[in-house]
């Protein structure tokens, strides 16, 4: 597991929009460009809040079912592995029902975790409570706003977990705001600011042209290959002469 960014770091990346960072992340040419996101049935609950960066911590919920026997009570374990757990964390949760039931998020559950130092969470389950979990500042990115918990239980954590089309295992670093959810691979993290900037002054170099009152569509030509031909692409893509925009 990669060492821990310091709370700089994870500041730092926290001022750059989600979609910044995906585009950043393609220049390294670490994974496809179509994995290492959540899909749109994950959406921010309290896009007001801002963007959400941490560590996952994760676990795996069922609510349509009562517990199995011996697994009704506090779950104490569950919350010293979240305690115990470095660094600003959010946790990953996924619902084991074909479709949620019930909503392990609430007013409760959401200060429980404030307390042991989650700032948010990420789950293809349902929350409920709205607007105090809103007033307590904690970060929402679910699928579904539920009635009822039903019979909502941990059934375990720890382990790698799948939210729709997003693998996330412990530790993973975890990056959304209004656009979605994100994971950044943390061997790269602390260049990804630099290179999202790097990318925003190009881009802009196209918006400024579309804006010129001489702007014509063979002078968007220029300027586009002008600014591909800068691009930062992967080391692949540069020995191979290939761009990406």
């Amino acid at each position: 597991m990669a060492a821990r960014l310091t709370r700089e770091a994870l500041e730092a990346l926290g001022r750059v929009s989600t979609p910044a960072l995906a585009n950043a992340i393609e220049t390294f040419g670490l994974r496809p460009y179509n994995q290492g996101f959540a899909g749109p049935e994950i959406r921010a609950i309290f896009p007001a809040l801002g963007t959400m960066v941490g560590y996952a911590c994760t676990v795996r919920i069922a609510a349509n079912r009562h517990a199995a026997s011996g697994n009704a009570g506090a779950p104490l374990a569950y919350w010293s592995y979240i305690a115990g757990s470095e660094g600003r964390k959010v946790v990953v949760v996924q619902d084991l029902d074909p479709e949620p039931v019930g909503a392990f998020w609430g007013e409760v559950n959401a200060n429980v975790h404030r307390a042991l130092g989650a700032v948010g969470t990420v789950t293809r389950g349902g929350v409920r409570d709205l607007d105090e979990m809103h007033q307590a500042g904690f970060h929402v990115f679910a699928s579904a706003v539920l009635v009822s918990h039903a019979y909502v239980h941990v059934v375990d954590f720890g382990t790698p977990v799948q939210i729709g089309r997003l693998s996330v295992s412990p530790g993973d670093l975890i990056h959304a705001d209004k656009h979605g959810v994100l994971v950044i691979p943390s061997e790269i993290a602390p260049e990804l600011p630099r290179v999202a900037a790097e990318i925003e002054r190009l881009e802009r170099e196209i918006i400024a042209c579309t804006r010129d009152p001489a702007f014509t569509p063979k002078r968007l030509a220029a300027v586009w290959d002008s600014v591909v031909s800068r691009w930062p692409t992967p080391p692949r893509a540069r020995r191979d002469g290939r761009t990406h925009r």
